[in-house]
C-alpha cells in the first residue's frame, strides 16, 4: 500500500512555511502530487521526486496567487491558502475544484482565517485574504456534517507562525489530520493535543526543515480489501496501519470477509459471499466516506438488503446509477440508498464520475460476469498508483486504452460465454506483497 495522498498533500503545502528542505518519504505518484507540485511551483516552491522521495524548497517566497488553471483540478489545493497567509501576509487563491460529490463549501477555512484577523473577501472565484500578522485566538471549526478535514488543515497551518496561542474546537481528528501536526511540530512548531478535537497552537517565529515518511494510504488499503473479497480472492497487504482502519474492517467482517491483522500487514480471504451490512459514513473513526462507493460496489452481491447513510456528503452517489447500469438493484432516498443484493452482475459500458465511484466500477467489474469498459478514468489516476498493474499482478484482466481514456476490465467468465470477446479466466487467488 503506498503512502496517503490525503496526508501528502497538505504537508507538500508546508513547504510553504520555511525556506529549509522538507523531504517527504513514501509519496505517491498520482496527477494531484503532481498538481500540487505546479502549484507550489508557482508560488516560488522547487520540488524534486527520485523513488518515491518528494524533496520541496521555497526558492523564491514572493508568489502569492494560485490560479484557477491549477487549483481547479482538486480540492485539497486550497490547503495553500493558510500557508501563504501566515508567513507572506497575503494570498488570492482560486476556489478548488476536484471531484463532483455535492457540496463542499470553504466556509469554515474562512471564518477560521477571519478569526485569527485576516481580512477575507471572496470576488470573482477568487479568495483574497491579508494580514500583517496574524493572531492567536480560540476558534470552532464545527460544520454542518462535522469537523472539516481540510478546514482543520487549513487553519492549523496558519495558526503556527501566529503571534500567541491558538485554540481550535471541534478539530478533525483524522490519521491525515494528526500526521500534518507531527510533521509541523518536527519543524519547529508546538502544537497540543493532537488526535483530539481540541487543538492548541503556541504561535512561533519560524519553521526549519525536516524529512517526514507518509502513512499508509487507508483508503487504498479499504479499496483493494474490497478488491479481494468482491473476487472471492485471498491477498495479503502489505504497508497497512489496520488501527486507522477500524470502522472499515469491522464492517467488512460483518459482510462476511475474513481479515486477518498483523503488524503492519492484512490478510484477506472471501468465497465470494457476503452478508447484508447497513453502512453510515462518519467523520473518523467512523466509517469513511471515501470508502462508501466502494463498499457499496461489495454490497451489490450480498445476500439481503442493506442501508448505506452518506452523512458526509449526501449527494456523494454519483455512482449508482452507473451500478444499476450493470445489474444492481439500488434505489436511493434522500441521503440512504437501498441496495437489494442480487446474485450477480454484468459487464457494461459506464462512466466514472469522481475518484472513489471509479474505484467502485473497477470492484464491480471484477466481480460482474463479461467485460466492462470505463470511460472518463482520469479520476482514477487522481488517487491510485498504476491501479490495472497492481490488480493484474493479482490476476485481474484490466487493460488501459489510451486512444479511447477508457479501462476495460474483464470479470468473472459468463457460463455460457455471452460473446467471443469474453475470454477472462477466474481471478486467481494468491497472496501478493502489493
Amino acid at each position: 500500500i503506498n503512502g496517503s495522498k490525503n496526508a501528502a498533500l497538505p504537508m507538500m503545502a508546508a513547504a510553504l512555511l520555511t525556506d529549509e528542505p522538507l523531504v517527504l518519504r513514501s509519496v505517491p505518484d498520482l496527477s494531484d502530487i503532481n498538481a500540487m507540485c505546479e502549484i507550489l511551483g508557482e508560488l516560488g516552491v522547487h520540488s524534486s521526486r527520485r523513488n518515491g522521495t518528494l524533496t520541496l524548497q521555497t526558492k523564491d517566497d514572493s508568489g502569492w496567487i494560485a490560479g484557477y488553471d491549477r487549483v481547479r483540478k482538486m480540492r485539497a489545493s486550497v490547503c495553500v491558502l493558510g500557508p501563504l497567509v501566515g508567513r507572506r501576509g497575503r494570498a488570492k487563491v482560486s476556489l478548488p475544484g476536484g471531484c463532483v460529490i455535492g457540496v463542499r463549501p470553504i466556509d469554515l477555512h474562512l471564518k477560521g482565517l477571519t478569526a485569527l484577523g485576516a481580512q477575507v473577501q471572496v470576488e470573482r472565484g477568487y479568495v483574497h485574504a491579508k494580514a500583517a500578522r496574524l493572531r492567536g485566538t480560540t476558534l470552532y471549526l464545527g460544520g454542518a456534517f462535522g469537523s472539516s478535514v481540510t478546514g482543520t488543515s487549513n487553519i492549523l497551518m496558519a495558526a503556527v507562525l501566529a503571534e500567541g496561542t491558538t485554540v481550535i474546537e471541534h478539530a478533525a481528528c483524522e490519521p491525515e489530520v494528526q500526521e500534518l501536526a507531527l510533521l509541523l511540530t518536527r519543524m519547529g512548531a508546538r502544537i497540543e493535543g493532537v488526535g483530539t478535537h481540541r487543538l492548541i497552537i503556541h504561535g512561533v517565529k519560524e519553521l526549519h526543515g525536516t524529512e517526514h515518511l507518509v502513512i499508509p494510504d487507508r483508503i487504498e488499503a479499504g479499496t483493494f480489501m474490497a478488491a479481494a473479497a468482491i473476487s472471492g480472492g485471498d491477498v495479503t497487504l502489505e504497508h497497512v496501519r489496520a488501527e486507522d482502519m477500524v470502522a472499515a474492517i469491522e464492517t467488512f467482517r460483518q459482510a462476511g470477509v475474513h481479515i486477518e491483522e498483523k503488524s503492519f500487514t492484512c490478510r484477506i480471504v472471501s468465497n465470494g459471499l457476503f452478508r447484508p451490512v447497513d453502512v453510515v459514513t462518519l467523520p473518523y473513526p467512523g466509517f469513511p466516506t471515501d470508502l462508501q462507493a466502494q463498499t457499496m460496489a461489495l454490497l451489490t452481491l450480498a445476500d439481503g438488503i442493506s442501508v448505506v447513510t452518506e452523512k458526509i456528503y449526501p449527494d456523494r452517489f454519483m455512482h449508482v446509477s452507473e451500478l444499476g447500469r450493470m445489474g444492481a438493484k439500488l434505489r436511493k432516498e434522500g441521503n440512504c440508498v437501498i441496495v437489494h443484493g442480487v446474485k450477480k452482475l454484468n459487464g457494461a459500458p459506464v462512466m466514472a464520475s469522481d475518484l472513489r465511484a471509479s474505484a467502485a466500477l473497477i470492484l464491480a467489474a471484477l466481480a460482474a460476469e463479461g467485460t466492462t469498459e470505463i470511460t472518463r478514468i482520469y479520476h482514477i489516476d487522481r488517487g491510485y498508483e498504476n491501479i490495472e498493474k497492481r490488480l493484474n499482478a493479482l490476476g485481474a484482466r484490466i487493460r488501459r486504452v489510451l486512444d479511447r481514456k477508457l479501462i476495460e476490465v474483464g470479470g468473472a467468465p459468463a457460463s455460457p460465454p455471452k460473446a467471443a470477446r469474453i475470454t477472462r479466466m477466474p481471478l486467481k487467488r494468491k497472496t501478493s506483497s502489493r
